[in-house]
């Protein structure tokens, strides 16, 4: 019996790339003999609906065609079980596929990983009751996401750029009481991020060097900094490559309590709930297409 695969589909992700992917992510898996088809929500709630049927009856696979936000609600059908996800990048940031090295520029690359059938495990992360791929975070960079979300013209790491300058007036630390695998800090902080992954906002490198399979997060606080601070922090942000700065602390923990006023959590750029939450890594929590290791 052919391998049955669900195509989920974000029509308007990446600017209406995901609905002219559709077709041929599907024709594609076709072709290469599987029982495959596709659907599309109305809307969040429809989609994520979907992704639950299709795992509930069992498909061999689900797909999704879109971005950090569709893979989101994607996670919490597939996180926990045995049905393997695909990612078929179709987004402004794309931000879980670059952790992995998937292919961004070519989405039928992507569909081959699907028809070749290899998948593995990874971690995720859980904030409460939600899981997330990328990364968790609380304060300046949750006011920016909020923004971010608001903007349909640009795209990727402009996109971000032009949320940081429209929230910058807001620059005012808040108190957290965070507990690192039982450790307790008070700090004033401006951002925390607490990665399953390395970036955020479509190429925000704010947890350079988080690894999806190691068991752990990586957690970057940034203190208080100037504008000034800000304005020479940020293009660093951009490059991948580790650099320090005395507001910035980095640390690793499994297990992170956070808890601030007047604050909100996010993950993979979506609002999550107010704090204090419990923000777990989950060992191997989901099963994944990728590229065969080098």
């Amino acid at each position: 019996m052919a391998r049955e695969i669900t195509v989920l589909v974000n029509p308007t992700s990446g600017g209406g790339r995901g609905a002219r992917m559709a077709g041929p992510v599907t024709e594609r898996l076709r072709s290469a003999g599987l029982n495959a088809r596709w659907e599309a929500g109305r809307d969040a709630g429809e989609s994520a609906e979907l992704a639950r049927r299709a795992v509930s009856r069992g498909v061999d696979a689900l797909v999704v065609v879109g971005g950090d936000g569709m893979i989101h609600l994607a996670l919490q059908a597939v996180a926990g079980t045995n049905t393997p996800l695909g990612i078929v990048p179709a987004g402004s940031g794309n931000d879980l596929a670059r952790a992995l090295a998937l292919p961004r520029k070519d989405p039928l690359a992507a569909v081959d990983l699907v028809i070749a059938g290899q998948h593995r495990a990874i971690d995720l992360g859980k904030a409460g009751a939600t899981w997330f791929g990328t990364i968790f975070t609380a304060g300046f960079t949750g006011r920016v996401t909020e923004r971010v979300n608001t903007m349909h013209r640009l795209r990727g790491t402009l996109k971000y750029a032009a949320g940081v300058a429209a929230e910058v007036r807001d620059f005012t630390p808040r108190p957290y009481v965070l507990e690192l695998d039982g450790e307790r800090w008070e700090t004033n902080a401006l951002v925390i991020a607490i990665g399953n992954t390395s970036s955020f906002g479509g190429g925000v490198w704010i947890c350079e060097g988080a690894d999806p399979a190691d068991g752990q997060f990586d957690v970057t606080v940034i203190g208080q900094v100037s504008r000034l601070d800000l304005a020479r922090l940020y293009p660093k942000l951009f490059t991948g490559r580790s650099f320090s700065h005395p507001a910035i602390t980095r640390r690793k923990a499994k297990l992170v309590n956070v808890a601030a006023p007047e604050t909100s959590g996010y993950a993979d750029g979506e609002k999550l709930a107010p704090l204090p939450l419990t923000v777990e890594c989950v060992p191997e929590a989901l099963q994944i297409f990728l590229p065969p290791k080098p």
